[in-house]
Parts: C-alpha cells; sequence; structure tokens
C-alpha cells in the first residue's frame, strides 16, 4: 500500500477533485475567507485561485507529493501560501491566530475528526469562522444504508474517506454554532454526492 498511497493515491485524488461539478461550490465557499487563512487538507491546491480577500493563507497537508502539487498553483494564487506537512489533529500553529480556517471534502477522511475539529476550534481568533464544504451522510434511510455498505471499501481505495459521516454533528459537537448551514446533493452518485455547506463561529467566541 506504500506506493500505493505515496505514488497513485495522490495523483488520483488530484484527479477526482477536479470534477467540474465541484467549482461552483468552491468558488461560494472560498470567496467568504477573510484575513489569515488556513485551509486543512489543501490538497494539490485547487482552492488557491478563489482566494481573494485574505492576507495569508497557511495550508496544511499530510502528504508531501500533494504539497508539491500545491506549490505550482501557489505560484498563481493571489495571496501569499505557505505550507506546513502535518496532521490536522495536532495543528503546529499558535491558539486564536487564525481568522478563517476552510475545510472541503476534508472532514471525510481524517481519521480522527473530532480531534481535528477540536484543533480548529482552539487556533481560530474570538471572530474567526470555520467555513466548510463536505460530503457526508444523507437524510434518506436507503442513501444512507448504501453508503454504509460502501465505506469500509471505499476508504481503502481513497484514502480513508468515509461516505457515512454526519458532518454537521460532528462541528456542533466541537463547540461550534453555525452561522449558516445548507445540504442537498450535487451532481453525481447519490452515495457520494451529499453535501453538508456553511459557515460556523466557536461558541462563546
Amino acid at each position: 500500500m506504500g506506493f500505493y498511497n505515496d505514488v497513485i493515491l495522490p495523483r488520483l485524488c488530484d484527479l477526482a477533485m477536479r470534477n467540474k461539478h465541484m467549482l461552483p461550490y468552491r468558488r461560494q465557499v472560498i470567496a467568504a475567507a477573510e484575513g489569515r487563512v488556513l485551509e486543512i487538507g489543501i490538497g494539490s491546491g485547487l482552492n488557491l485561485p478563489f482566494y481573494r480577500n485574505t492576507r495569508e493563507v497557511i495550508g496544511l497537508e499530510p502528504a508531501p507529493r500533494l504539497i508539491a502539487m500545491a506549490r505550482g498553483a501557489a505560484e498563481k494564487a493571489f495571496t501569499p501560501v505557505t505550507f506546513i506537512e502535518g496532521s490536522a489533529a495536532a495543528i503546529p500553529i499558535e491558539d486564536r491566530s487564525v481568522d478563517t480556517v476552510v475545510t472541503t471534502w476534508t472532514l471525510c477522511t481524517i481519521p480522527d475528526a473530532a480531534r481535528a475539529l477540536s484543533e480548529i476550534n482552539r487556533v481560530l481568533k474570538p471572530g474567526g469562522r470555520l467555513l466548510f464544504l463536505e460530503h457526508g451522510m444523507a437524510p434518506e434511510a436507503g442513501v444512507r444504508s448504501w453508503q454504509d455498505w460502501l465505506t469500509p471499501a471505499w476508504k481503502r481505495i481513497s484514502g480513508g474517506c468515509h461516505l457515512n459521516r454526519q458532518i454537521n454533528s460532528m462541528i456542533e459537537a466541537a463547540e461550534f454554532d453555525f452561522e449558516r448551514l445548507e445540504t442537498g446533493y450535487m451532481p453525481g452518485l447519490r452515495p457520494m454526492a451529499f453535501l453538508y455547506q456553511g459557515s460556523a463561529r466557536p461558541v462563546g467566541r
């Protein structure tokens, strides 16, 4: 699995994330990012062209090969970009130092997503916000059954991606209040296509 995870999987992830149906969702989410931004799981840098009202973008990514791919996108970005190779479960950034945290199709894959959301809460400034665009558990029982059935095999070929995480509940459990939450299907196979999109702020901040 080493060659697959280190060489093949990053290319497959980049290819999958270039789906044209994802583009308008990316634009909408990234347009709200402001100030000092931390993007969790920046991947190959597909969000970078859409950052405009930002002072700095910090890209956190555990896969060195994806960071190497993202550096090319960073050269054309409208804002300075730095990269950190590391895990969202232990973000190497000081407390309350980030204006915006962005996750796009990321919380499905992080092994300890609860810990990652706790870390995101920790690094956000008072008044800071989490912007998220994630796929996860669908509302219909029939689709959920397919998601549960597919997830064990899907995780093995997609770098740990879960199809059946209930994203809104996970964010709430990490002590966030929603400013906006929208759900619905994007074009594609329903078990992979139910989206959670919106923004949230740490409780009490």
